[in-house]
């Protein structure tokens, strides 16, 4: 439901900005998603994404609206790899590097997932690229040790150890 509500908000907001928007210009945009359930009670706040102040309201609200979507698959990722399912936390870690390409958290988590699935080998590609990319990931590994998010602190050591 989420993406489909999205993406209607978003071609509202960009048909009413096509027809003259507001006639002080451009400043903000926002869209608040609160879902109703069957017996009309709100169950919280399911997108809740403000701009303020901003040149280009618009194109940003579309920016972080990509940005969520990317974090929803990620969160889906998530729920797959602590079910046991790789195959389907694969598919959804994908399609959110797919939406977010620059975002080097969506590969990092992923390469943790394979961690934990014993995937070692997949991950410490990753693993490599990300820390190429942007050394200080390097130092969050280590900083995992001790959380259970990596859930053998000795293979923290190897991830981390430099070329």
């Amino acid at each position: 439901m989420g993406v489909a509500v999205q993406s209607r908000l978003m071609a509202s907001l960009e048909a009413a900005q096509a027809e003259g928007g507001d006639v002080r210009g451009q400043q903000s945009a926002a869209i608040l998603i609160v879902p109703i359930s069957k017996k009309g009670e709100y169950w919280g706040r399911t997108v809740d994404l403000r701009i303020e102040d901003h040149p280009n309201p618009i194109e940003e609200m579309k920016r972080l609206v990509t940005v969520h979507r990317a974090y929803v698959h990620m969160n889906r990722g998530d729920e797959y790899m602590a079910e046991g399912n790789m195959d389907a936390a694969l598919l959804e870690y994908a399609a959110a590097r797919e939406l977010y390409p620059d975002n080097l958290e969506i590969p990092y988590w992923t390469a943790v997932g394979l961690v934990n699935a014993g995937k070692l080998d997949e991950a410490m590609t990753i693993f490599k690229r990300i820390f190429d990319q942007s050394p200080q990931w390097r130092e969050l590994t280590r900083r995992l040790k001790g959380t259970g998010l990596i859930m053998n602190d000795e293979i923290i050591e190897q991830i981390v150890q430099e070329d």
